[in-house]
């Protein structure tokens, strides 16, 4: 009886401890850009984009951030990466040689913003030939106190 008795507690206490690490893992999972899907038309991740026509796609690996850029379609354009302060061009989408990064602004009256946050803006222009030039601008650190 001892014996049934300290078996169902062993096995509770288990199944316990499975479940406990299973939801830490899904909340660490949930809480971190995803770090696959790179590529795919529509990844299993979030769309970051701030814009309604664009979707933006952000995974990080290994202490690199990748930015990828698709249409509402699915179709991927361009993607990105970038570490510390070096940002440059991933030879993925079909506008991947169309990709420009540049230290400041370039005035477009037909550029839309796709992505933006603290380091980092991505627009995209229209070109005349149907393609679409990918504008990426790294954010300028004047302080390097303040720059990670």
């Amino acid at each position: 009886m001892f014996r049934f008795v300290s078996q169902v507690v062993r096995q509770t206490v288990c199944a316990g401890v499975v479940a406990v690490s299973l939801t830490a893992t899904v909340a660490m999972a949930q809480t971190a850009a995803p770090a696959t899907g790179l590529g795919q038309s529509w990844p299993n991740a979030p769309d970051h984009s701030v814009s309604p026509y664009w979707h933006a796609y952000v995974f990080e690996r290994d202490g690199v951030r990748y930015i990828q850029i698709n249409d509402r379609n699915g179709t991927v354009h361009a993607a990105i990466g970038e570490v510390g302060d070096t940002v440059f061009a991933l030879p993925v989408g079909v506008d991947a040689q169309r990709v420009d990064i540049m230290p400041m602004p370039r005035a477009s009256a037909s550029s839309q913003t796709i992505y933006q946050d603290d380091t980092i803006t991505v627009m995209a222009a229209p070109q005349s030939d149907g393609s679409v030039q990918v504008r990426v601008q790294a954010a300028i650190c004047d302080n390097p106190v303040n720059c990670v």
